[in-house]
């Protein structure tokens, strides 16, 4: 294999050398039992790094399709995430029976015994605290739409009227005047407070508040002469501005790229949530009470009929998240009470891709 062989190394390599294949397995919602007709038919699973790779110096962490519905991690990548205890890794690791469609004997020696831990608590409760986050993100963009036309700074700068503040634009409309006749000046010692002056006749050649109110990102200061009294002051609410300009990039990136049928299933179910992350969050929390009570985990649900009703839209949005934090509870208290060791096993997991390396490798 060739230094560009190496460095090309993809899930059409691993495609190309199956024996590398270790792991390979039906994951998402069929293994979850929580699929549908139309459900996609994800993969994951493990693979060994070719020879030349894995004793050159650069590695493949993991390869994927370019919409992540298969992705296979690398041997080591995936021990170090089992010893994390990661949902995903242990998932893969505890695929159903009727989901692995190829399993080297090699792995036999990596037991779910060897990494359920304590430690779940942390990383199954954060994946399950990432999708109620995705599933507010969802509900916020549904529901606090934004405009097409992006705002200016002029809709973030107030001027003092009496002991209040009016908006730029509004002020302006009120005197007759354009933001290009406006001189600004620093006010000493009052971070983005500013005093404005007005040239209604343009002799004073002031700058006016912004260059281009489409692409500026700052006010505009002017040369004021000696003895000019300002009509008013003026607050530029620069932090407003800076999270305005990143919730509309986010907002209309969200809408480039959004799963069409998951947006339109929100909308019909009409809760303004996305209905499939909030099944995953009790589907993380049951899975983690359950490895902390019994110390085994289970991929599959055994309560299919409910997770498919949150995923219908069934539960109002703040019913769920009350559901929610009171699984969380229960999965504290569960943890607390568990035999669980606080760790994984490292040094088994470790002599156990040691020998499965040198097998591979010899």
């Amino acid at each position: 294999m060739s230094a560009l062989q190496v460095m090309s190394f993809t899930l059409a390599s691993l495609r190309a050398q199956p024996s590398l294949l270790l792991l390979d397995a039906v994951s998402g919602s069929r293994a979850y039992g929580t699929n549908l007709p139309t459900s996609d038919h994800d993969r994951k699973g493990v693979f060994a790094l070719p020879k030349e790779l894995f004793f050159g110096l650069t590695t493949v962490p993991q390869v994927a399709d370019e919409a992540n519905d298969a992705v296979y991690y690398e041997l080591g990548r995936w021990v170090e995430l089992l010893l994390k205890n990661n949902p995903t890794a242990l998932e893969i690791l505890a695929s159903p029976p009727d989901c692995i469609l190829t399993r080297s004997p090699l792995l036999a020696a990596l037991r779910p015994k060897i990494f359920l831990s304590k430690k779940c608590r942390q990383s199954f409760a954060e994946f399950a605290a990432t999708q109620i986050k995705k599933a507010r993100g969802l509900n916020k963009k549904i529901n606090q739409p934004l405009e097409p036309a992006r705002k200016s700074v002029l809709d973030f700068c107030y001027v003092t009227v009496g002991a209040g503040a009016q908006p730029l634009p509004d002020w302006l409309d009120r005197h007759g005047l354009a933001q290009t006749q406006i001189g600004l000046t620093n006010v000493p010692h009052l971070v983005d407070l500013y005093a404005l002056f007005v040239d209604t006749t343009g002799a004073l050649d002031y700058r006016g508040v912004l260059r281009d109110p489409e692409t500026a990102t700052e006010v505009l200061l002017s040369a004021v002469p000696k003895g000019e009294i300002p009509m008013a002051y003026l607050s530029f609410n620069r932090n407003g501005y800076s999270t305005y300009c990143r919730v509309y990039k986010e907002y209309w990136e969200w809408v480039a790229k959004r799963n069409v049928e998951r947006y339109e299933n929100t909308l019909n179910h009409g809760q303004g949530y996305d209905a499939k992350n909030m099944l995953h969050v009790f589907r993380l929390l049951e899975t983690a009470e359950e490895i902390a009570r019994t110390g085994e985990l289970h991929v599959r649900r055994p309560n299919r009929e409910f997770l498919l009703r949150i995923r219908r839209g069934d539960f109002a949005y703040d019913e769920l998240l009350t559901r929610a934090e009171d699984l969380l509870t229960r999965v504290d208290a569960a943890f607390a009470a568990s035999a669980l060791p606080e760790e994984p096993d490292a040094a088994s997991a470790e002599m156990a891709l040691v020998s499965i390396r040198e097998q591979l490798y010899r």
